[in-house]
Parts: C-alpha cells; sequence; structure tokens
C-alpha cells in the first residue's frame, strides 16, 4: 500500500513541508503545556501552595509515561518513516501497529507498579506529611487509571507524524487539551467538594487524555485503506530485525526521558529539602519553562519524519536543508523566552499564585532558568535528527551524557557550594557542557555522512 505523504517527504519546498509538519506539532504541543499548566493554574487558585506542591511533585510520573510512549512512538515512528523512504509499505504497517500494542503491555505494568507503590512512589519524590495525600490522589487517577489511555493516545501521536499526519497528531492533542482546560474547574470548583481541588484536577487530565485517544481512533479507523497505519492485531508480529530496528532508537529515547525524569526527581527532592514554598515556586517555573521547550520540541518532532524519510531515501541535501532551518527556528524562539523572562518574571508567577512568598521564589527562579534554554533546545534537535537517521548509539550518548553524567553530579555540587539557587543554576551548566558534546558528535557524524556520499558518487 503506498503512503498518501511521498509528495510531502520527497518534493514540498522545505520551509512549506517543515511548516507543513511543524505548525500543527508547535500548536498542539502549546495547548497540550496549556493543559498542564491549567492543572497548577486552577490549583494554585486554591491559595494552597501544598497543593500547588502537591500536583508539582507527582507530574514527575506522568511525564514517565512519555518515556513509554517514546520507547514505541520515536522508536517505532523513526523506523516507519525510514521504511516509508525505502519503499517498504508492509514492514512500515508491521511496526506501526506493533507499537501500539507494545506500548499498552508496558503502560499497563506501570501503572500497576503505581498502584501497589502509590504512597512511597510520592515521598520518594518529595512529597511530605502536608501533600501526599494530595498526592497520592493525583498520582491514582492519572497514572494508575489513565496510563494506558495516555501512553497510547502519545504513541499514536507520534506515529501518525512518522506517516505524514501531522495535522491529525497535532488535532488529538489540542482537542484533548481544550477538554482539560474545559474540564478542569468543572470538577475542580463545580462537581466535586471544595477541598477536592487537586483530585479534580487529576480526573480532568484523564478523562481528556482518553478523549484525545478515542479521536485518534476514528482518525486510525477514517484512514484505513489509504495508508500503512493499522490497528489489526495480524500485523503485530514483526521480524526480529524489525523489532531491533524499533528498540534501537526507542530505547536510547526512553532511556533519555527516564533520565531526565530522575533528574528531576532528584531537583525535586533537593528543592523540598528547603520547603514546601520553595518547591511551589520551583513547580511553577518548570511550568513556565514548557513555553519554549514545547516550541523547541514541536519542531523537533515536525522535523524528524521529513530527515527519516530523506536519510533513507539518501537525498541527503534536502534532509541536511531541514535541520539548518529547524534549528535556525529553534535559536529564535528561545532568545525570545529569555527576554520575555528576564522583564515579566513576576507577572509571570503571578498568574499562577497570588501567594507573596511563591512568586518572591519564583520570579528569581525563572530569570535564572530562562538562560539554559537555548542549549536545550540545540540539544534536543541534534538527539532527534540523530534518532531520526538511525543512530541509535549516538543519541543514547548524549541523553546519558545530558541526564546522567552531567546533570546529575552538577545539581548536587552546585546545592552544595551555592545552595537553592544553584540547584536552580545547575541546568545552565549541564546542558551548556552537553552542546559542547552534541556538537562534537552531531559534527562527526556528518563527517562520515560526507566521506559516504564521495565514495558513492551520490
Amino acid at each position: 500500500m503506498r503512503n498518501d505523504k511521498t509528495e510531502l517527504f520527497e518534493r514540498t519546498p522545505v520551509v512549506k513541508a517543515l511548516l507543513t509538519m511543524a505548525i500543527p506539532t508547535v500548536v498542539s504541543q502549546l495547548i497540550t503545556m496549556i493543559y498542564n499548566l491549567a492543572d497548577t493554574f486552577f490549583i494554585g487558585m486554591s491559595e494552597d501552595p501544598y497543593k500547588v506542591a502537591a500536583a508539582s511533585v507527582v507530574t514527575i510520573l506522568f511525564f514517565m509515561l512519555n518515556s513509554l510512549a517514546n520507547l514505541f512512538g520515536v522508536g517505532g515512528g523513526s523506523l516507519l518513516s525510514r521504511l516509508l523512504g525505502e519503499k517498504r509499505e508492509e514492514d512500515a504497517r508491521r511496526v506501526g501497529t506493533f507499537s501500539v500494542y507494545g506500548s499498552i503491555v508496558v503502560a499497563a505494568v506501570y501503572s500497576l507498579i503505581c498502584f501497589i507503590f502509590t504512597e512511597p512512589l510520592a515521598r520518594l519524590l518529595g512529597a511530605s506529611d502536608n501533600t501526599v495525600g494530595y498526592a497520592s490522589n493525583y498520582l491514582f487517577w492519572v497514572v494508575v487509571i489513565g496510563g494506558i489511555p495516555s501512553t497510547m493516545g502519545f504513541t499514536i501521536s507520534h506515529l501518525l507524524r512518522s506517516a505524514g499526519y501531522s495535522k491529525e497528531s497535532g488535532t488529538g492533542l489540542a482537542i484533548g487539551g481544550i477538554a482539560n482546560i474545559i474540564l478542569d474547574p468543572l470538577f475542580m470548583f463545580v462537581i466535586l467538594p471544595k477541598g477536592n481541588e487537586v483530585t479534580g484536577a487529576a480526573v480532568a487530565t484523564l478523562i481528556s487524555n482518553t478523549i484525545t485517544l478515542i479521536f485518534y481512533l476514528f482518525v486510525y479507523y477514517k484512514l484505513r485503506g489509504r495508508t500503512v497505519l493499522s490497528l489489526s492485531p495480524r500485523f503485530i508480529k514483526l521480524e526480529g530485525s524489525l523489532v531491533r530496528g524499533v528498540f534501537a532508537i526507542g530505547l536510547p529515547s526512553a532511556i533519555t526521558t527516564t533520565l531526565a525524569n530522575i533528574t528531576a526527581i532528584v531537583k525535586t527532592n533537593i528543592t523540598a529539602s528547603y520547603g514546601d514554598i520553595e518547591v511551589a515556586a520551583y513547580g511553577i517555573v518548570v511550568k513556565a519553562d514548557m513555553l519554549p521547550l514545547n516550541i523547541g520540541m514541536g519542531l523537533c518532532q515536525g522535523m524528524m519524519p521529513l530527515v527519516a524519510y530523506n536519510y533513507a531515501s539518501k537525498n541527503y541535501e534536502r534532509m541536511r536543508a531541514f535541520t539548518r532551518t529547524a534549528q535556525l527556528a529553534g535559536i529564535a524562539v528561545a532568545c525570545s523566552f529569555i527576554a520575555i523572562s528576564e522583564i515579566f518574571a513576576p507577572q509571570i508567577i503571578w498568574i499562577f499564585i497570588r501567594n507573596e512568598a511563591t512568586i518572591a521564589y519564583g520570579k528569581n527562579f525563572l530569570r535564572i532558568a530562562c538562560l539554559a534554554t537555548p542549549f536545550m533546545i540545540s540539544n534536543f534537535q541534534k538527539i532527534y535528527c540523530l534518532q531520526a537517521m538511525g543512530k541509535g548509539k549516538e543519541s543514547l550518548i548524549l541523553g546519558v551524557f545530558r541526564q546522567g553524567l552531567f546533570a546529575i553530579p552538577t545539581l548536587l555540587i552546585m546545592n552544595h557550594l551555592i545552595g537553592l539557587y544553584g540547584v536552580v543554576s545547575a541546568q545552565i551548566i549541564s546542558d551548556g557542557i552537553t552542546f559542547i558534546f552534541s556538537t562534537l558528535i552531531y559534527r562527526r557524524v556528518y563527517s562520515a555522512l560526507k566521506r559516504e556520499i564521495s565514495a558513492n558518487g551520490i
């Protein structure tokens, strides 16, 4: 079966093709960011920093669902795009189907673990006696009950984009985000009794992610016969080489995301040692920092299928044009965010909570944290390019360097030397060092590619 997006991958002008893929993804990422912020915003309306801190603490376990989705969504999606570039549509269909059902299995196991160890996990993440009850309730609804629909939805979103259906992928995320923004205040302030704001936010998130999944299932139904994407169980079985191809990219992506969450856990625990107000302030800064990172991530996700397809079809000049264009756009986004954060930091924190002590910490945290944005977006783009090219080993090295080798030791050292503000500043240092290594590895890969082009006369 021929994929109906060949024109987009092969002949559409570079800027237009990138915009076609990236704009829906960026918009959906921004709406997803807004609904993530909505939980913090509406919980903050209770003017209870303990509730804000509780949601901030266990949000990390929700983000772990992204790691599971990356295992099959990024791994399967990258391979699917490359198989399409090689005109191997039947193998692409099997990879896509295997990835969907694989995500269901790993999400079920993760949800069960979170159910059995709910309170210990909340404590491990930094929940105190004041916040553990709220944190456990949030975790139950968002991860234990909502783990499978969330992970399955994230995975299908990646697969749709990898097959060229960025608009449909983005629309699903946008629908879920808008639903969450509507449902948050409804469950928090109308349906559930006062004092249950955290539970209300969690239930709203669960329902919203389920709505996204239902939309994606409908899209799969509509696209039947026009694309390689399928949910038929008869396509689950893969040859060993294809399974290895999924995990060659998916596993490094999942490990990198997991390490990022472990780093966030360490950072939250260190921050928690300074007090719940500090945790609330830092949690808000992390949410605000999502704006440029989600735009940058949208650019990366829109770029990735285009790079993968053209790499597999050996159209290296077109592939390189996509990476350069995305990099320039990412730099512009990062610089704009720094300017806005430095000028309007107090106002940004005030949007989420009116507590003066939290604002006092938050504005200072934000002005420091925003400086890491250019390095972070640049590192993301290099990792995504390597994943698109099937360079799992190189992308894993960068991920481990960034989140394991550099991030956690830098956190511990900066906390020891400077204290709380050293914790916030650690991201700049670790991502700055990673930027140097990522640039070296990236250039090495491209140098090897140039030698191959010269040797084969491509």
